[in-house]
């Protein structure tokens, strides 16, 4: 609690007083966001980075990471005051080993890569549970059935946002939303199922190394429990300027997948979310237990440990994006300056007018594999019939579909064969940014309610502050849904959007041609080989 000189001060008063800190690192921006005490962002800053493919494998250089945590600190400007916590969240899966010396092994692996389809096979089959590609422990293991050297070596493997919450704070810890990705968790004990630890540990492959799974992995923490304090050597990584001093609380480092979720009060039974950015994944908080094993589906939980499903799709708005740019160069060419933003909307809001079922154009919108439909890499491409009605709101509402197509693949199953019900969708990322749009076209894709809140274009980072802020702040007993509810939301539910049932059908009908069409894709792939 920050001291007042006024005794007449108010609670209140003294909360607004402090400030949470929340910074994520997202596939193409690492953004931190500070927050006061009614959670409203007071200032933000960020940095902007891609992942590079070297030697068939998707990437980040740790140097860039530092550069990313100092910069998008540096860019908030000057503080209004004292940070009471903070925390780091980051895209979720991928592999960072370490050895007793803390040496990374190997360069970092990131969730974008579809490497690991032998490890994933066998080890769904094992545990009797889906193990996705993008998981940690895939990666783990198929290194392990590579042969690859480093493997005897591990002494830790963590994700990005538990490496540097490490690197801030000195503790191998991780939130059991983030640690749900790398390893399955029992909902009932909020950690790392037993029993299929003792399973993985009992495989005649994992039995040649001397480390036993148990101990390298990351200790898993909820919501609201203490994740350290920020260290001396931490406060230097962090911020050069001396801004941000040692001492400061941190909350259990989270995945995107997690923040997201506070970010749009989506942790309660019944409520899920879309996230809409570089990668795309749908999040149900469940009410019971799916009736079978899909690959399709991860199942993953909460901040708090709650069994969530999850449609995570590897791509979404990367080639979206690249269009929006060629409309912005063929401007230039004319000599006229249009904001990009500006682009986006006539772009987005012209797509709104376009056939339903996009007019019998098609497109695909892989840069990486996507093995919701079965690809281990992807081709971006775009085709039509002869007789299709190309024009440009067909053409943009096309590569708005694409951009959903494959979450679209998986959400059926979840809802349609699993009969999952779910209450409301928030949506947030950066395909919601442009008013109404990404909603109606996701409202579509699932044939349920959507909302977007205030928040959705930045929710990542500012849901990672509020969990900073949830650790501080909360009752004896409250909560994280009760919180969000209560003292961050305040029932407040956003622009909800319903599903035009034309809108659906047509999108139904998209999905046709879509599927009819991944042979060709497929084809794609074999003809231009990296």
């Amino acid at each position: 609690m920050i001291e007042t000189e006024n005794p007449k001060t108010t609670i209140k008063e003294i909360a607004m007083k402090q400030y949470y800190l929340g910074i994520e690192f997202g596939s193409t921006r690492v953004k931190a966001v500070l927050i006061d005490g009614e959670h409203r962002i007071v200032k933000s800053g960020d940095y902007t980075w891609k992942s590079s493919l070297e030697n068939g494998v998707w990437t980040y250089h740790m140097e860039d990471v530092q550069t990313g945590l100092r910069t998008a600190i540096r860019n908030l400007g000057e503080l209004p005051g004292a940070v009471s916590a903070m925390g780091i969240s980051g895209m979720m899966h991928g592999y960072l080993p370490f050895d007793k010396d803390d040496n990374l092994l190997v360069p970092f692996r990131t969730w974008r890569n579809t490497i690991t389809g032998e490890a994933a096979a066998e080890l769904t089959e094992v545990l009797g549970f889906n193990i996705p590609q993008r998981w940690s422990i895939a990666h783990l293991y198929q290194a392990i059935l590579n042969k690859e050297e480093h493997v005897s070596k591990i002494s830790y493997f963590t994700t990005l946002a538990g490496y540097i919450h490490w690197q801030l704070t000195g503790e191998k810890v991780m939130g059991v939303g983030e640690a749900s990705g790398m390893f399955p968790i029992d909902s009932k004990t909020r950690d790392y199922d037993a029993a299929m630890l003792d399973k993985f540990a009992a495989l005649d492959k994992v039995k040649e190394y001397p480390w036993d799974i148990r101990d390298i992995l990351p200790k898993v923490l909820t919501a609201g429990e203490k994740a350290g304090t920020l260290t001396e050597e931490g406060a230097k990584r962090l911020d050069v300027s001396g801004n941000l001093e040692s001492g400061i609380l941190l909350a259990p480092p989270e995945g995107d997948a997690g923040t997201g979720m506070v970010a749009t009060n989506s942790v309660a039974v019944r409520t899920g979310n879309v996230s809409a950015g570089t990668s795309v994944f749908a999040m149900v908080v469940l009410e019971k237990a799916l009736k079978a094993v899909h690959e399709e589906l991860d199942m993953v939980t909460t901040p708090s440990g709650d069994a969530v499903a999850m449609v995570h799709c590897n791509n979404c708005t990367s080639d979206l994006n690249a269009w929006v740019g060629l409309f912005k160069e063929f401007s230039e060419l004319f000599g006229m300056d249009i904001d990009m933003n500006d682009i986006y909307g006539k772009l987005y809001n012209n797509a709104l007018t376009a056939d339903k079922d996009c007019g019998g154009l098609v497109a695909f919108n892989l840069f990486s594999g996507e093995p919701v439909i079965g690809l281990n890499e992807g081709r971006p491409m775009f085709a039509r019939k002869p007789d299709a009605r190309m024009n440009l709101a067909n053409f943009m509402r096309t590569h708005l579909y694409a951009s959903l197509a494959t979450l679209k693949i998986g959400c059926d199953i979840l809802f349609k064969e699993e009969k999952v019900k779910v209450d409301t969708l928030y949506g947030h990322g950066g395909l919601f940014k442009t008013k109404g749009v990404g909603q109606s076209i996701l409202a579509a894709a699932m044939d349920a309610p959507v909302a977007v809140m205030e928040t959705a274009g930045e929710g990542g980072p500012w849901g990672m502050a509020v969990l900073a802020a949830y650790m501080v702040n909360k009752a004896d007993g409250e909560p994280l849904e009760k919180y969000l509810s209560d003292r961050v939301f305040n029932g407040e539910k956003g622009i909800v959007m319903q599903p035009d049932p034309d809108d659906v059908k047509g999108f139904d009908e998209y999905i046709n041609t879509y599927k009819a069409a991944i042979e060709a894709e497929r084809a794609m792939v074999k003809a231009l080989p990296l």
